[in-house]
């Protein structure tokens, strides 16, 4: 399934791994990039230590490309330069402005790819030298950028920019992918299908949440927001959220059981009902009330699966989609 992103990634079929903080392991990364995708890996909470570490073990399982992701909430420079030197040769940026980045990631000699939820900013990243522009639609899980449906912005996108878009937000399937196509754009950014792959590092609870979960059970707005406030979500309705609805929505202060601490990291130390923090899977606990991110996708989630065969299915069903619309 060759597209203009797969030339320019020099990967085999238009599936990307979205970088989920907190669920995606080198051994997932490499996974997809060794079914002929694009593995990303997170790295925006990273120490430059922590972050060659895991180049390095990606490296050890593949040597096919991959990538890594940074948000510009906050300061990126040091860790762009740490990829860059272990040999990292894509780099996909996120949140604020991605200008001074995109000029930084090029000159060490990697692609930029930049997420956007609108046409405006899609048109300013790629004047200003993006590789690629990520259209991330409002259907989307974990942290979302904008307010437009998948359907309404690729389109858009493809019409204002002149590199590849990869379609982003509410695409877990074949027929995802095909319809992504369709509208124009060159592959698919695929995040909550992937929580449930054999290598992520999802909790085995969450990953149950999801596979029970249709596409009502969502929450969109701000509310886990300890760590990244002021940032716009989209997670698994919960006991949090509910709770939170029946005290009236309240304020940051006045929230129901902003001290409660139900499940715990490695270590022991407690986590925040209202962190915004990745059930993974060595904690223990209840997790349930953490931010379970989640896109509107997940009612497709129905089963625990290795990363390659989820490649190879989707890949699959978006042949089949695409042969049955020709007449």
């Amino acid at each position: 399934m060759r597209t203009a992103l797969t030339d320019l990634l020099r990967i085999e079929v238009p599936v990307v791994l979205a970088p989920m903080g907190g669920a995606v392991t080198p051994e997932l990364v490499a996974a997809v990039s060794n079914a002929g995708g694009l593995g990303m890996i997170p790295v925006s909470w990273s120490s430059t230590e922590e972050l060659q570490e895991s180049v390095a073990a990606i490296q050890a399982l593949t040597d096919r490309p991959f990538g890594v992701n940074l948000i510009r909430e906050w300061d990126q420079r040091e860790r762009l330069a740490a990829a860059l030197d272990a040999g990292v040769r894509v780099v996909s940026l996120f949140w604020g402005d991605p200008t001074a980045l995109i000029d930084e990631t090029r000159e060490g000699g990697a692609l930029a790819l930049v997420t956007v939820g609108n046409a405006d900013d899609a048109a300013r990243a790629a004047a200003a030298g993006a590789d690629a522009i990520v259209a991330q639609g409002w259907e989307a899980g974990g942290h979302v950028q904008g307010t437009v449906t998948t359907l309404a912005l690729v389109p858009r996108v493809v019409d204002v920019v002149n590199v590849p878009v990869v379609a982003a937000g509410g695409i877990a399937d074949g027929r995802g992918l095909a319809a992504a196509l369709v509208l124009g754009a060159t592959g698919a950014w695929i995040g909550t299908r992937f929580l449930a792959a054999a290598e992520a590092s999802a909790h085995p609870d969450y990953q149950a949440r999801l596979l029970a979960a249709n596409e009502n059970d969502t929450y969109y707005g701000m509310l886990f927001d300890g760590g990244w406030p002021n940032a716009p979500h989209r997670a698994l309705r919960n006991t949090t959220v509910e709770a939170w609805e029946a005290a009236g929505s309240p304020e940051p202060g006045s929230r129901p059981g902003e001290s409660d601490g139900t499940a715990f990291r490695a270590d022991g130390t407690p986590i925040a009902r209202y962190a915004s923090t990745t059930p993974g899977a060595a904690m223990s606990g209840d997790t349930e009330p953490m931010s379970n991110w989640a896109g509107q996708s997940v009612g497709l989630v129905t089963r625990i699966q290795p990363a390659a065969d989820i490649v190879r299915e989707i890949v699959e069903e978006a042949e089949r989609a695409l042969a049955a619309a020709r007449p």
